[in-house]
C-alpha cells in the first residue's frame, strides 16, 4: 500500500479507469458472443441484427482505446465473414 498522498490518488484513479474498462471489454465479449450463437444457431435475421448492434459497440471500444484497432478490425471482419456463408447461398 503507497504512502505518498499522490500514489494513494494513483491508485484510486487507477481503480476506477480499471472498472470502466473492464465494463467496456464485457460489453465488446458479450456483444460478440451474441452474435457467434445466433451464427452458430444458423438465425440469419437475427445474427445481421447482432452484428449491426455490436460493430458500433466494438468502434467505440477502440476510441476509447480500449480495444485495439486491428484486433477490433479482425473480430467485425470474421464475423461478417461467417455472417455473409450463413446469409448467401451456397455458389455452385
Amino acid at each position: 500500500m503507497p504512502i505518498i498522498k499522490s500514489s494513494i490518488k494513483d491508485l484510486r484513479r487507477t481503480a476506477r479507469r480499471s472498472a470502466v474498462n473492464r465494463a467496456a471489454k464485457g460489453k465488446v465479449r458479450s456483444n460478440l458472443k451474441r452474435v457467434r450463437s445466433a451464427i452458430t444457431e444458423n438465425q440469419g435475421q437475427a445474427a445481421a441484427q447482432a452484428m449491426a448492434a455490436a460493430t458500433p459497440v466494438i468502434d467505440r471500444a477502440v476510441s476509447k482505446r480500449i480495444l485495439h484497432k486491428n484486433a477490433a478490425a479482425r473480430h467485425k471482419s470474421r464475423l461478417m465473414r461467417q455472417l455473409n456463408r450463413l446469409t448467401k447461398p451456397a455458389a455452385s
